[in-house]
């Protein structure tokens, strides 16, 4: 879920913030949370928990807006509802050439305390043109 919306928000993203390419994962991850998040959701989520390769971390959201005023019935209590946000993020990364794993660790909708979403670099994805053309 989300991803289509990934797809078509990097071209919107792109043109409205003047960012430049990220030479690396940890500029992305800057620039997701402080730029992206903040201006479509109006948050800034905290970078933690890096991997010793810094090809993985976590997004901390003290406060989800798409939550706010949600609450799960009890017969859907496994539903992830703000996964929308892995699609967008994964949908997004693609079209900038990088394919990434995204996944919910923990919601507030759940109990916990914070809404942690994971990130995790697989590759760069190299452009292939067709034979003859550059």
């Amino acid at each position: 879920m989300g991803y289509n919306i990934g797809v078509r928000l990097i071209e919107d993203f792109l043109a409205r913030s003047n960012v430049g390419r990220c030479h690396d994962f940890r500029e992305t991850a800057d620039v997701i949370a402080k730029v992206a998040f903040k201006m479509y959701l109006g948050i800034t989520p905290g970078i933690t928990n890096w991997s010793p390769a810094g090809d993985e971390f976590s997004l901390i959201l003290e406060s989800n807006p798409l939550v706010d005023f949600v609450e799960l019935p009890d017969n859907h209590s496994s539903l992830i509802y703000s996964n929308l946000l892995c699609g967008v993020l994964r949908g997004a990364l693609e079209m900038v050439q990088m394919a990434v794993d995204v996944k919910f660790v923990q919601d507030t909708l759940k109990g916990d305390g914070v809404t942690e979403i994971r990130m995790r670099f697989i590759k760069r994805i190299e452009d292939n043109l067709p034979a003859g053309e550059e």
